[in-house]
């Protein structure tokens, strides 16, 4: 398998395909990103590299996970220790999937880890209102039998992100 080492390092091309198959024209995404149109003409070129904060407006008005946009410009070597880099590196690198499906695998994954976070964040706040309780009452005590594992995504984000990205990519590919 090719690592992220391995892949090419020509962001502006990566991101003049990534507009290209959004179908929006240059001007559009420099004004979504909030770039000049000469500036992102020339990142496209080649002549100019974009900064991470750049790349991460230019993979939000394309929408496109960011750090696959780090990936492709060789700045994910400097923010490895970030949890989850080798399963966007190695959707990223396969050399079976087309364009359109590593961006829909990309996005279905960063969906999964915010909504995950969510959920643990709702989970740690319900469990902080839990500790406190209510004064002149004895704090509830969980059951015996709930289990301590972090809940799974609600089924309807877990639709709803997929439907938004497969299906695009699967009418793309016809």
């Amino acid at each position: 398998m090719a690592t992220p080492k391995d892949l090419p390092r020509d962001i502006g091309g990566f991101i003049r395909d990534l507009r290209r198959n959004a179908k929006i024209s240059l001007r559009q995404l420099a004004d979504q990103a909030g770039v000049s149109n000469p500036y992102l003409s020339q990142v496209e070129r080649g002549l100019r590299k974009p900064s991470a904060e750049v790349l991460q407006q230019l993979a939000s008005a394309l929408r496109v996970s960011t750090p696959v946009m780090y990936l492709r410009a060789g700045l994910l070597d400097a923010l490895d220790a970030k949890e989850g880099q080798g399963v966007l590196g190695a959707i990223a690198a396969d050399p079976d999937l087309t364009l359109s499906q590593k961006q829909s695998l990309s996005q279905i994954y960063e969906t999964f880890r915010r909504e995950n976070a969510r959920t643990a964040a709702e989970a740690a706040e319900a469990d902080e209102a839990d500790e406190v309780g209510v004064p002149g009452e004895p704090a509830a005590e969980p059951a015996a039998d709930q289990q301590t594992t972090t809940p799974k995504p609600a089924k309807k984000t877990v639709h709803k992100a997929v439907k938004k990205t497969v299906a695009p990519a699967a009418e793309e590919e016809k």
